[in-house]
């Protein structure tokens, strides 16, 4: 993950540098050679997903390339704040390295889950999730795109409701392979310990507006983004909203800058009129400046 960026452009290969200084540790040697079950970590992934998309960041403004507004989906949304300058980039691949360790002990192995629900009838979710429930708790973590929201909580909780939304009309219902449930109330152990990591952060005010996640609300002062990484560990991600408030501003053009391309398959599913590219490899990096 992101060896080739690193291979390719010195901008890249310096952040990646800089992330294995702020750790102390050889980030980059699992990003390129893994083992994968060490990347899968969350403590891990998180650090190293961050450190990808402003390695591809970097490299888009050495060519000029540079936002008029930024957004990311969960842990996305300290990328985001890092191209906005209002989060140093040692300062995000620290704090993240903590959320991530926070979020796999706020829940034990196996108590938690996460599902995706696919086309569920409009108007179904809050009941299934309430006849889901049964005293523990299991709502709604994302909402990625008009046919798909993601579910957390406790696994049997996530389970009843992964039946209901089948019997409900829904075209898929399905677990999902993650190690902790996110963006759910099993997750305000994690909250609260991440308040004195982003207490203790230094946040400047943007230089271009975020559409954060936890309101899908334009922010624009460092108070406001460290609030908001606060907010969102326990809240769902309004990603639907926040496409939307993109486009009511009149953003056309969308980069997802890192590895993969999930949110630009997003993108066309919230609005088809809205134009989506990667920027995460080399090749991405080309098709760009074509």
């Amino acid at each position: 993950m992101g060896k080739a960026l690193a291979e390719t452009f010195p901008a890249a290969r310096r952040v990646f540098d800089e992330a294995d200084r702020a750790l102390g540790e050889r980030l980059s040697r699992l990003c390129f050679e893994g083992p994968e079950d060490q990347l899968r970590l969350t403590a891990n992934t998180q650090p190293a997903l961050l450190t990808v998309s402003i390695a591809a960041f970097e490299v888009l403004k050495e060519r000029g390339i540079v936002p008029e507004y930024v957004a990311g989906h969960s842990l996305g949304e300290y990328s985001a704040l890092v191209a906005a300058g209002s989060l140093q980039f040692a300062d995000a691949v620290r704090l993240v390295r903590q959320r991530g360790r926070y979020m796999q002990e706020a829940v034990p192995p196996g108590v938690g889950a996460m599902a995706a629900l696919l086309k569920l009838p409009e108007g179904k979710l809050e009941e299934v999730l309430a006849e889901a429930a049964q005293g523990e708790t299991v709502s709604a973590a994302n909402f990625n795109s008009p046919d798909q929201v993601v579910i957390a909580g406790h696994a049997a909780a996530v389970n009843r409701a992964v039946a209901l939304a089948k019997a409900a009309g829904a075209r898929r219902a399905v677990l999902l392979p993650v190690s902790a449930p996110f963006h759910c109330a099993l997750m305000r152990p994690a909250q609260e310990r991440l308040k004195a990591d982003l207490d203790a952060a230094p946040f400047a005010d943007l230089v271009c507006p975020l559409v954060n996640n936890w309101q899908a609300r334009e922010i624009h002062t460092g108070t406001e983004a460290r609030e908001g990484l606060y907010r969102q560990v326990p809240s769902p991600v309004r990603w639907v909203e926040t496409i939307r408030l993109l486009a009511v501003r009149g953003v056309t053009r969308f980069v997802e800058v890192g590895a993969g391309s999930v949110l630009t398959g997003l993108l066309k599913n919230i609005d088809p009129a809205l134009a989506g590219m990667a920027a995460g490899t080399p090749s991405d990096m080309d098709k760009l400046n074509a």
